[in-house]
Parts: C-alpha cells; structure tokens; sequence
C-alpha cells in the first residue's frame, strides 16, 4: 500500500506542487516573522550592549508619570547636581559622571527641514568627552553655549558639517549653533541603532533639554579595581533612597532592549495574522485538491478496496500523499521564510537609519511554526476527502464515472450552524459583552463566519453561477463554461470560497476605515469653527510642537477674530493615566469648538481649577467642586478643583488644565493652533501672514480646515494600503486555486473534451469555454467576498457608533474594481489549463479511460 501510494503521488507531482505552493506563501510568513523578530532583536541587544558599554552602574531618579513603550519616550525626573558628590563619594566609585540625554533634539538640516528618524530617538545630550567608544573624528569639542557637536550619522541625515550655522529645536523654541565637531563610535559606526544626537555643553544640555540648570538626567558611574558592579549598585541604593533607580549596565542594557521587543512582538503578531489568513485560503485549495484527486481515483482506490484494502489503509494512503505534500512545503516556505525575514530586517534597519544587523539564524520557533503549520493544515484539509475515499464501495471499481455529488441537506445545515456561532460571537465582541476577551472573541467570529459561508456557498452556487454565466450564454463555448462551471457545486463553492476570503477580508476593512474617514471629516467640519489650523504630520514619538509667541502674534493680524493653542501629554490624573491638555484661552477654545457645559463654568479657568468631560466625570464620580492629585512628567504633584464639567466629544480632552501647568508638560509648547476670521475676512489673505510666523517652527505648518482634516485622515489610506498589500497574498493563493481546479478538471473531462473536439470544437473555442467557467467561478467568489465583508465591515461600524464612526461608507467604485479584479483573476488564471485542454490530442482523449 505505501508503494502504491509514492507512485500514485508522483503521478501527480505537477498538481500536488500548485496545492502545496498555497502552504509555501503561508509558511514563509510565519516563519519570516519568527526569523525577522530574532534578527532585530539580537540587533537591539548588540545595539544596547555597546551604548552601556563602560558604564558599570547608573542612577536615575523614577520617572513622575510611568508611560509604556507605546505611550510615547519616557522622561526621567531631574537628578539634582548633588548627588553626584554624593555618588562619587561611596566606597568602591572611581568616577561619576552627570549625563543629559533626552529626546527631542532635532537639527534642521541644509535643506531647511528638520531631520526625523523613524523609530530610534533624538537625543540632546551635555559633552563629557571622549573614551574608548566616543571618538572625535573631526573638529573639537563645544566649549561656547552657541557650539554643538553631532554624531556622524545625523551629520550625513542632515548634509551638515564643521562649520555650519544650524537652527536647532528643544525644549525651547529654535535657536541658532555652529557645529564645532562630529563624533562617531569604535568600530567605525556613524551611531549606535540609528539614533541621532546632539551635544551641547553641560549647562546649555541641561537648560534646553530639561528645562533648569544643575540637573541631570542620570550619573554613569566607574568602579574601583576589584569592586563588583552588583555590590557597587547595591551600596549607592542604600546612600540614595528609594527615590532613584540604581542598576548596572547589564540591567539597563537587558531593559531597553526587552521594552523594544515588546513592539517587536506586536509587529510579529501581525504578521502571524496575515499568515493565518493565507493558510485559510490554502484550506480550502488544498481540500478542494485532495477531493477532486479522490472523485477522479474513484475506480483506483475501488480497485484496492476489491484486492482487501482496508479503509484505515485508503485512510491512510490520502493522508500519507498529505504528509509529504505538507513536509514539502514546510521546508520551501522554511527556506523563503528565512530569506524574506533577512529582507525585512534588512529594511527596517535602513529606515531606522543605521541599525547594525545581527547575523541572520533561524530560531527553534520558526522551524516548530513552519513544520507545525505545514504539516497541520495540509493533514487537517485532506482529512475530509480520505473519509470520503474511504467509504468507497469495491463495486466502483466497475463504473465508468467517478462519484456522484451528494445532496447538499447536511452540509446546507452544518453551514448555518457554523454561521450562527460567528454571528452570535461578533455580536459579543463587538457590543463588548466578553470584556478583556472582545478581539478573540471578534477573530473568532470573523473565523467561523468565513467558514460557515464557505459551507453555505454550495447552495447558492449553482443559482448565481448560471445567473453569471448568462452573461456569455450568446456564445457557444460561453454556454458550455457555464454549465461547466455549475455542474458541481462543491467544487465550484471551495474553489470560489479562496478567493472570497481575501476579498472579504480587503472589503470590511475598506468599509470600516472609508467609514471612519467620513465620520471624522463630517464631525470636525461640524465642531471646528477656525477656518485656519497650525499643525503637523507626526511621525515619530513626540508630536510636532511651535513656539507659544505665534499665538499672541497670529491673533494681531488683521481679519483674525479669535487664536487658540492646545498643548497636551499624558499624566497620571488621579489613579490612571489619561491624556490632559491645556488650552491658551479655554473661552476661545470652547467658542471654536462648540463646547457646551453641563455643569459649573468652562469660559475660565484658575490656576488651580480644572474642566472634565461628561464621560470622565461620570467614570470617575467627579463634580463640581470635587478635588483630584494630578501628576504631571516634568513637575510636582498638585491638586486640581473641578471647576466645570463639558459634554464629552472626540475633539476636546478628557481633561483640561490652565495652560501654566503646560510647562509641566513633555512639551511645553503647543502642539496644534485653531485661528477663526472675521466674516468678511479670507483665508487665503491670512495664511501666508501665518506661515511667515512659523518660520522658525518646521514641523508644523498652517492649512485651511478642509486641508487639515484631509490631512489627519490621510494616515487612514496608509493603513488601508498596507492591509491590502498583505491581503494581496490571499488573493494570489486563490488563483492558485483556480489553476489547480480547472487543472484537476482539465484532466478529469479529458475524453469529454476528445469529443467536443471530434464533434467540431476549435482549439481558440476550446480555451474560451475553459475561460468562461474560470471567470464565472472568479466573480462568483469576488461578489461573494464583497457581500461577506460588506457586512462584517458594517457591523463593526454599527458597534463603534459610540466611539464616533457614526457614518456608514460603502466603497462602491472599489467593490467595481474588486469584481474587475475577479474577472482578470479568472482570465489568468485560466491560461494554463485553457492551453493544455485546446492541446488535448483528440483521438488519444477518445481512447483515454
């Protein structure tokens, strides 16, 4: 039986191979995810290694707001300048150091723009020389507080060098230095993960980067010959208190690199998701393969059935071929897995601007995922069709025809079951009736949703697929695929159900973000009564801030009726962390946003008083006259009076502060600005007066509302084109499928297509006809797909019409493509079988048995 079966399995090596390739797509992202996240993560440990190298132990005072790697750069509290005496002092310290190190230093490059990075931070830091890793490869060290010295890589981001005059952003507003020297790391590395910096003197560092002079952001500590790092870290805990953290470089380095893994996993867990969604579609190709191959070995496997094969070994001979279609296919997507998570890190350390890639190995998890997966899902398909071969009777093997299609009763019924547990798990995620459960609960839903109308699909197949098929019923050969196309409605459905996934999936995503989109331009065109809005693109950690002093000057220009600025940061109010702005002038802002109170005044605000939203007031149980603690990053705990409360909306904080606690914040500059006109006023006779203003603030730039809100929505298209970029994957596995199928169907139909050929039937007919049904089952799967993420995708919107989405959007013009698309898959995906029926030698497939 195991010989019969290898030789029955390399009968076959062409159409098995196109069923593994769907196994192939979806290895290789599990297994390029596992690979990519080793990569860059041995790359960070590396990268933490060498900025810790030399430094034995470090202190640091405990940050006054706990923020996650997710929740924007952590600021330190200040280390006052005492107590590095106080440090250097202990027994067992050769050297203390007070170091500034801060993000939020950018240089404007020659080009007149500020030089960002994407991912690594902007550090300003204080010069304390050079060591065995600072090297100064040209200039000299800052010594006047107009000098700077750069790192080599920002030097070549930025197209600057010793001498230039730059304008450089902090803190405080743009200020003007000369680069006095560029430094870079041993090993001739331009920096150390792509990070930018920017040294100043000790006392500039300190003003521009924390606000006051005679602190630090933490003391690198040496020790003595013969004292143990553990032991030093140790006994400067006990001298200093609870008030700082004390570790050694080991520690700093293991923490920093751990807090970007975290990331790492999330970007992992992504492409996982899009992993699991190519295998889904595989499912299908790789059953309707092994069932098609079944129906066509028919009199085969009856035969063996006749000589005493058993059903455990009929069983077992399926489900052997799947083995070694599964085994195949784990160790090619292993290989392509390999090769495209080097691919991945290697462009994300090129955009990242200078991440030293660690060699590129392939973890345990990717070699478990990939022969997992692989070998699971290829056996968990063909299961199905190897319980169908083995009830085939011996007395087959005396028919000329391969099984009858069944009824459709159970799987009809087993469809609307499957169907109804994903309705009612999407009806509890989505209503958050599962808790912290609610997206397992939706991915469950969406799972068993796409499976129940798979099962669903072959009762409406042969309907809509004759319906479709009309469409070509003029022509003789169209007629013909049409009723090829509906003649099984298993097949048709499996085949069509591939590329349904995909297409659904591209559509309820396009459906949810259109629909957003929508809500959010509709409702800040109803709120935001400022015809001109100063902001920015933000693209990194912290947002794009500008000077206060363009308030006070924009509101001087003629035509300008009312100017507001908004600063904001996340603090911890109470005992949560929640995101608190302060506003210029509250009256003005409440006028230009509609705000309207519920109770207590909103128009002003004290110095110790503070407005809450309707929704945090009754989460929190706040009123009038109710006290809370607020923590903010860059200043002592104080107590703020509710003084009023506002109806809660998607453009005002949750809570609001007077704007002197602004300088507490980890920018204390604004971050947007909103300027009303008088009614007889233009705006484009104000903007270019703004834009002048903001002459010394590059991040941001001043735009009429319409384009503002174009502009915060536009980070929606990004998203939307990535996801489909990815999805495009399971698009490509169905046509795939489709291939196989008529393939499989090619062979299957040969003496059939012997004799339309004898009967009169051209070769260009032959392939038109193959054509029509490839195109019939394509668009059957696109409309299928559409209807199907259609509704997913208005569901989900329904669900977040309290969050905002209030508007739902049906892309139609997209849903035209995406039908389109299904035609063109299905052309394509025809060629191959089309040219191989229109080849068939007509005798030879008269005589075929």
């Amino acid at each position: 039986m195991f010989r019969a079966t290898l030789k029955s399995l390399l009968a076959r090596k062409l159409r098995l191979i196109l069923s593994g390739l769907a196994v192939v797509l979806g290895v290789m992202f599990v297994s390029g995810a596992f690979v990519l996240t080793d990569t860059l993560g041995r790359s960070f440990d590396a990268a933490f290694a060498d900025a810790y190298e030399g430094v034995d132990v470090n202190v640091a005072a405990k940050p006054k707001v706990e923020l996650s790697d997710f929740e924007g750069g952590q600021v330190l509290a200040p280390v006052p300048a005492a107590a590095v005496e106080r440090v250097r002092a202990v027994d067992g310290v050769a050297d203390a150091t007070g170091v500034v190190a801060a993000d939020g230093a950018r240089l404007i490059g020659s080009n007149g723009k500020v030089v960002t990075t994407f991912g690594p931070p902007q550090l300003g830091e204080n010069w304390v020389g050079v060591s065995d890793l600072v090297q100064l490869r040209e200039g000299r060290e800052p010594q006047a507080d107009d000098e700077i010295v750069v790192n080599a890589a920002l030097a070549k981001a930025g197209r600057v060098a010793v001498g230039d005059q730059v304008g450089v952003l902090t803190l405080e507003p743009k200020q003007e230095f000369t680069i006095v020297g560029v430094f870079g790391y041993s090993g001739d590395r331009d920096s150390i993960g792509g990070v930018n910096e920017i040294m100043f003197t000790t006392p500039v560092a300190q003003q521009l980067m924390l606000g006051q002079r005679d602190v630090f952001t933490n003391i690198t500590v040496a020790a003595a010959d013969g004292v143990s790092n553990d032991r030093l870290r140790d006994d400067i805990a006990a001298v200093l208190g609870a008030d700082f953290e004390v570790k050694t470089g080991a520690q700093l380095s293991a923490d920093a690199s751990a807090g970007l893994k975290e990331g790492l996993s999330f970007f992992n867990r992504i492409l996982l998701g899009f992993a699991a969604v190519a295998l889904l579609v595989g499912t299908f190709l790789i059953l309707n393969t092994f069932s098609i191959i079944v129906a066509q070995r028919t009199r085969e496997l009856a035969l063996m059935r006749a000589v005493g094969a058993g059903r455990r070994q009929i069983i077992g001979s399926v489900v052997l071929e799947a083995v070694a279609v599964g085994l195949l296919a784990s160790v090619l997507g292993l290989g392509a897995g390999v090769g495209v998570g080097a691919l991945l890190a290697y462009v994300f350390g090129s955009i990242t601007g200078g991440l030293d890639l660690a060699g590129i190995a392939v973890p345990p998890a990717a070699v478990i995922g990939a022969f997992g997966v692989g070998l699971v899902i290829t056996v968990v398909a063909a299961l199905l069709p190897a319980l169908r071969a083995a009830r085939i009777p011996p007395i087959a093997a005396m028919q000329d025809v391969a099984t009858p299609d069944r009824p459709l009763t159970k799987v009809t019924v087993a469809g609307a079951a499957v169907t109804s547990i994903g309705a009612t798990l999407l009806f509890l995620g989505l209503g958050g009736h599962t808790g912290d459960g609610s997206l397992m609960t939706i991915l469950g839903g969406v799972l068993f949703a796409f499976i129940g109308v798979a099962l669903l699909t072959p009762l409406v197949s042969r309907p809509v697929v004759g319906l479709l098929g009309g469409l070509f019923s003029w022509w003789m050969p169209g007629k013909l695929g049409r009723l090829n196309s509906g003649r099984n409605p298993r097949r048709t459905a499996i085949t069509a159900a591939a590329l349904m996934v995909g297409i659904a999936l591209v559509t309820g995503v396009t459906v949810i973000l259109d629909s957003a989109k929508s809500s959010i331009s509709g409702l800040a065109q109803d709120r935001i009564k400022a015809e001109l809005v100063i902001a920015g693109a933000q693209t990194g950690a912290r947002p794009p801030s500008f000077d206060s002093a363009v308030l006070a000057e924009s509101a001087a220009i003629p035509g300008v009726a009312l100017v507001g600025g908004v600063y904001g940061d996340l603090a911890q109010v109470g005992d949560e962390r929640t995101w608190v702005g302060a506003n210029s002038d509250v009256s003005t802002l409440a006028k230009i946003f509609g705000a309207k109170a519920t109770a207590g005044d909103i128009s002003r605000l004290g110095p110790d008083q503070m407005l809450v939203s309707s929704d945090v007031a009754a989460a929190r149980g706040l009123s009038v006259g109710s006290t809370v603690p607020v923590q903010l990053a860059r200043a002592d705990a104080k107590t703020y009076t509710v003084s009023g409360i506002y109806e809660s909306d998607e453009f005002l904080d949750p809570v609001t502060l007077p704007v002197e606690a602004a300088q507490g914040f980890t920018i204390p500059q604004p971050i947007t600005g909103f300027i009303q006109l008088t009614p007889s006023t233009q705006a484009d006779d104000v903007l270019p007066r703004v834009e002048a203003l903001l002459a010394d603030s590059p991040e941001v730039s001043v735009a009429d509302r319409d384009a503002f809100i174009q502009q915060q929505t536009s980070q929606l298209d990004g998203l939307l084109q990535m996801i489909q970029i990815l999805l495009l994957l399971a698009i490509v596995i169905a046509v795939l499928g489709i291939i196989n199928t008529l393939a499989l169907s090619v062979l299957e139909r040969t003496r059939e297509l012997g004799l339309l050929r004898a009967v009169g039937l051209g070769r260009g007919q032959t392939m038109g006809m193959i054509t029509v049904e490839a195109v019939v089952i394509s668009v059957f799967g696109a409309l299928l797909g559409i209807t199907v993420g259609s509704g997913l995708g208005a569901a989900v919107v329904e669900a977040l019409h309290d969050e905002g989405i209030t508007d739902l959007v049906l892309p139609w013009a997209d849903m035209g493509v995406m039908v389109g698309l299904g035609a063109f898959v299905g052309v394509l995906a025809a060629v191959i079988p089309a040219v191989r029926a229109a080849r068939i030698d007509v005798l030879g497939a008269i005589a075929h048995d």
